[in-house]
C-alpha cells in the first residue's frame, strides 16, 4: 500500500520536477502503473486503507461489566469496584 508521504512525493516528481513515469518508477521502484493511476487521481484522494475488525478480550463481557457499573453507581463510594 502506498502512503500519503510516497503519494506526495510521485505528484511532486511528476508535476513540479517534470519526470516521466519510467524515471519515477526507477527512483521509487514502484510500478508504472502505481505511478499513472496516482498521478491521474484527483488532487484530494487519500489511498484507503482496509482496517481490520478489532478484537478486545473483554469484548465478551460487555454487559456484564455495564451492569455491574450501573449497579456499583447506587451504591456507597467504599463498597464499589475499583
Amino acid at each position: 500500500m502506498i502512503s500519503m508521504e510516497m503519494l506526495g512525493k510521485i505528484r511532486r516528481m511528476y508535476f513540479r520536477d517534470k519526470l516521466s513515469l519510467h524515471q519515477i518508477a526507477k527512483r521509487t521502484g514502484l510500478s508504472r502503473n502505481t505511478i499513472r493511476k496516482w498521478v491521474r487521481a484527483p488532487e484530494a484522494t487519500q489511498p484507503a486503507y482496509q482496517r481490520c475488525a478489532t478484537f478486545n478480550k473483554l469484548s465478551p463481557f460487555h454487559e456484564t461489566l455495564d451492569q455491574a457499573l450501573k449497579a456499583d453507581s447506587f451504591r456507597a463510594k467504599h463498597n464499589r469496584r475499583s
